[in-house]
């Protein structure tokens, strides 16, 4: 068959004889070839994908809306995917992108994913438009991604505690590998070097996101010779299984011990006391990443692959300087 031939079948073209259409029918078949929608750049694309970690946190639930929002105001569909189509990583499992194929998706969404090489290969090839939220490891060059300061919210958190008189300050991070985590906890490092403080190498804990084990954790920094007097968790999740391990001990917060927070979920406002934290903008950080994903559908070459949204400081109760001030 010559190349116009096997191109009109492709598209669904009329003007093809009934069997020439089904001998290039039944070699696409055989070949495992998946039928996708061309998109047009004058048409605004009906469906997107959104892959994200999972649907059961706080933190998916403000990444899900501010994607929906966005997608209302375009005109779009979005289809969610979530647990069954990852495997152990965050990766999406094998098969799932001929899926995405198959129901013509114009563009995707990927929320703390981890792809492997073949998969960015198979998207490329595929000329599927895709940004990552928040990926878990840094992407390829050229490929955008949208996340938040990380490191300097892990400045302004540690600067935050050193201002109140704390000088034993211990960091809880999430992933030791994770893009975002080891930002914040470079952060911190930062804002106490500048400081003139020392970090012993016990002050440095990782929690891996999770409220047990960062109760685990804090346990660990409590036994220790010359405990902190505060902590930053690396996020507000993690801030739970820290306040646990404190009145385990019965230790108050802020009048014995003071914690910092990240993320700014709902939780933390509610609380007792409430967290200080900072605030990444999670639905900020979702709707640009779909306005971002527009426009690499309509053809347009982004500026830079990684946007950066500003986080900040939010004061509430959990922070006081320390009962002793020699501390």
């Amino acid at each position: 068959m010559s190349v116009p031939t096997a191109s009109k079948v492709v598209n669904g073209r009329e003007d093809v004889a009934p069997d020439t259409r089904r001998r290039v029918t039944e070699v696409l078949d055989r070949l495992g070839y998946v039928r996708r929608p061309r998109f047009e750049a004058s048409k605004p694309p009906a469906l997107i994908d959104l892959v994200v970690h999972s649907l059961d946190t706080a933190w998916s639930g403000a990444v899900l809306h501010g994607v929906e929002q966005a997608a209302h105001d375009a005109g779009l569909d979005v289809v969610v995917s979530a647990g069954l189509t990852r495997t152990r990583g965050g990766r999406p499992e094998r098969g799932w992108l001929d899926k995405l194929c198959a129901r013509g998706s114009s563009g995707v969404l990927f929320n703390l994913a981890e792809l492997t090489p073949t998969q960015y290969a198979w998207l490329d090839e595929h000329r599927i438009p895709f940004v990552m939220i928040d990926p878990v490891l840094e992407p390829p060059p050229g490929v955008p991604s949208v996340g938040a300061a990380n490191w300097q919210g892990g400045v302004s958190a540690a600067e935050h505690l050193i201002g109140l008189g704390h000088r034993r300050i211990a960091v809880i991070g999430g992933y030791r590998r994770k893009q975002c985590s080891s930002a914040r906890v470079a952060g911190y490092r930062s804002a106490m070097a500048a400081a003139g403080l020392r970090v012993p190498p016990d002050y440095v804990r990782y929690g891996n996101f999770d409220e047990t084990v960062s109760y685990q954790r804090m346990c660990e920094l409590l036994e220790l010779p010359e405990p902190p007097t505060a902590v930053f968790t690396c996020s507000d999740q993690m801030a739970l299984g820290v306040y646990q391990a404190l009145a385990k001990r019965g230790l108050r917060v802020p009048d014995d011990f003071s914690v910092v927070g990240f993320d700014d979920l709902p939780q933390a406002r509610w609380v007792t006391p409430a967290l200080t934290t900072i605030r990444q903008p999670l639905s900020e950080m979702a709707a640009t990443a779909l306005r971002s994903l527009l426009r690499l559908m309509s053809g347009e070459v982004p500026e830079g692959t990684r946007t950066e949204l500003s986080t900040r400081l939010v004061l509430r109760s959990s922070t006081a300087p320390p009962p002793d001030p020699l501390s």
